[in-house]
């Protein structure tokens, strides 16, 4: 028997959002959106509220990537939607399935002029799955139920739906949603077999595994597969940590090594993008598992596509009847280069130079964070150095803004992160260009009582682009930041504290103290401006 449920616009919601496993709010104060705020205080859901609107959607999108559900950003009308626009974008690259609720002007009044009337559609379309106005307050329940499952059915991605002020407001009664059943996507089977028998037969095979592992909760399947078929795993994204880096299949320093001498290229659950070279492995074969058939490279054709429940495919390679070439050897000369990596990027962890190099900044945090820290990476030049020194030894541990590259998701995802995780560190890695971007929301996380750890890499540029750009056209423009700004009097005036650390020997104890402060806490390290992160433009 159905329940019928009866409120106002804000409770209909509120009922439906906790059906669909939704357990808190992140907003940015707005009138418009008022009845949702009184479903919640009223009802003990919590609220977390923000400095700017784009946190709080990123925030959203962290609580949907950590745990798997959907998160909630509420945004009134206007330009607290046009200031969530960005976060949106992220969560649609990053397939996070975050649900955005925005207030709207009155229906009634519609053309006359009304505060911050505008229509949200045409702007949050091209980035969500699905967006909708709801008109009616008997129509909120079904909307909202409607829209998480379009959230949460693969290819997995974020919602909108806005509210007239007089749906919101108004009372109403509808059904309560049964909550989601999501059905899973199943693989064509010829092309699943198709893919066994390519990996297993090859004679230098490579799995790539990325977030879609972790949010398809595939990662034991991908486990037992890589195991099966002795296959060795690079991760990017939430993939990574999927096998612990002790593991002997589990790589991440030989990748180089390992694409350009695999004739077989797995790649699971990651689009075949600029950070996988758009799928041009020379001479190899490629393999893409995805887990909905929109997700198949448009722009190659691979030996084999299997598109589906990602936990059903992976499986199913695991079991594959036929026969399996012996991988031993290509193993091993993969954990040679590897090892031999390990080495020179442990040299580089340890320089003793000042101004200090990036590398030594991550040496130093390996000491100090625990298996199952979430590390969150925000910002460009310094993060791509986190890429490559930090190795997570847990899944579901890594942040970074994904393919679409947004600045500013740090403080939003790291107050997602803290919400999700209360007892374990927090730790962002932060360019001082990115710090621009969000730094304000540390108060946020002060008066919130939810204490992070922000480590800031402080060239006094952009890195990203000036080195390019010097090197294109010998000089450079719009490049530059203020040298050796003290982003920690930032963090302490907001209510936070902090260090600035200039010579390598001082780091250890400066992150030490970041990590027992119980406040949010900014270590501001001056890095060597000349120090720029070796890679060629990603812009082709």
């Amino acid at each position: 028997m159905t329940e019928r449920i009866e409120g106002h616009g804000g409770e209909l919601a509120l009922a439906a959002l906790r059906a669909y496993g939704v357990r808190e709010m992140f907003t940015l104060s707005g009138g418009h959106v008022f009845p949702l705020y009184d479903a919640a205080y009223k009802n003990d859901f919590p609220i977390y509220d923000v400095r700017h609107e784009q946190s709080a959607v990123f925030a959203a999108e962290a609580v949907a990537k950590l745990q798997r559900r959907p998160g909630l950003a509420v945004l009134t009308a206007g330009p607290g939607v046009t200031n969530g626009i960005s976060g949106l974008t992220s969560a649609y690259f990053n397939a996070s399935p975050v649900l955005v609720l925005g207030g709207r002007a009155p229906q009634f009044r519609w053309g006359s002029g009304s505060l911050q009337e505008m229509d949200h559609l045409p702007l949050v379309a091209p980035v969500t799955k699905h967006a909708e106005t709801v008109f009616s307050a008997d129509d909120i329940p079904r909307a909202v139920a409607a829209a998480l499952s379009t959230a949460l059915t693969p290819h997995r991605g974020p919602v909108f739906l806005d509210f007239p002020l007089e749906a919101i407001f108004s009372v109403g009664d509808a059904e309560l949603p049964a909550g989601p059943d999501i059905a899973p996507v199943e693989a064509d089977p010829d092309e699943v077999a198709t893919a066994a028998g390519l990996i297993a037969g090859a004679a230098r095979p490579v799995i790539i595994a990325g977030s879609d592992v972790w949010t398809g909760d595939a990662v034991d399947a991908l486990r037992a597969a890589a195991e099966a078929l002795t296959v060795p795993v690079f991760t990017n994204g939430m993939g990574r940590g999927a096998l612990p880096p002790e593991h002997p299949l589990a790589f991440a320093k030989a990748r180089r090594v390992a694409l350009s001498g695999a004739d077989v290229v797995v790649v699971v659950g990651t689009p075949l993008d600029f950070r996988l070279s758009f799928g041009d492995f020379g001479d190899a074969k490629v393999v893409h598992i995805v887990d909905a058939p929109s997700q198949r490279a448009g722009h190659l054709q691979p030996a084999a596509a299997p598109a589906g429940d990602l936990r059903g495919i992976l499986t199913a390679l695991a079991n594959h009847p036929g026969g399996r070439v012996d991988h031993g050897d290509w193993v091993a000369q993969l954990r040679s280069a590897e090892d031999a990596a390990k080495a020179r990027d442990a040299e580089e962890m340890a320089a003793e130079t000042d101004p200090i190099r990036p590398a030594r900044v991550y040496g130093e945090l390996r000491k100090v964070l625990a298996r199952d820290a979430v590390t969150i990476g925000d910002g460009g030049d310094f993060v791509s150095y986190a890429g490559r020194y930090l190795e997570p030894a847990q899944p579901g541990t890594w942040l970074d803004p994904g393919p679409y590259g947004c600045l500013g998701t740090g403080m939003g995802y790291a107050m997602g992160a803290r919400v999700t995780h209360p007892d374990r560190q927090v730790c962002v890695l932060m360019g001082d260009g990115a710090a621009g971007f969000s730094l304000m929301d540390v108060e946020s996380l002060v008066r919130q009582k939810l204490p992070v750890v922000i480590v800031v890499g402080n060239n006094g540029i952009w890195g990203l682009e000036k080195h390019p750009m010097r090197a294109m056209y010998g000089y450079d423009v719009a490049a530059d930041l203020q040298p050796e700004l003290r982003y920690d009097h930032v963090v302490s005036a907001l209510g936070g504290a902090g260090e600035t650390v200039a010579k390598a020997a001082d780091l250890g104890g400066a992150l030490q103290r970041a990590f027992d402060a119980g406040v949010p806490y900014l270590v501001n390290v001056l890095t060597d401006p000349a120090d720029a992160y070796p890679r060629s433009s990603n812009l082709a």
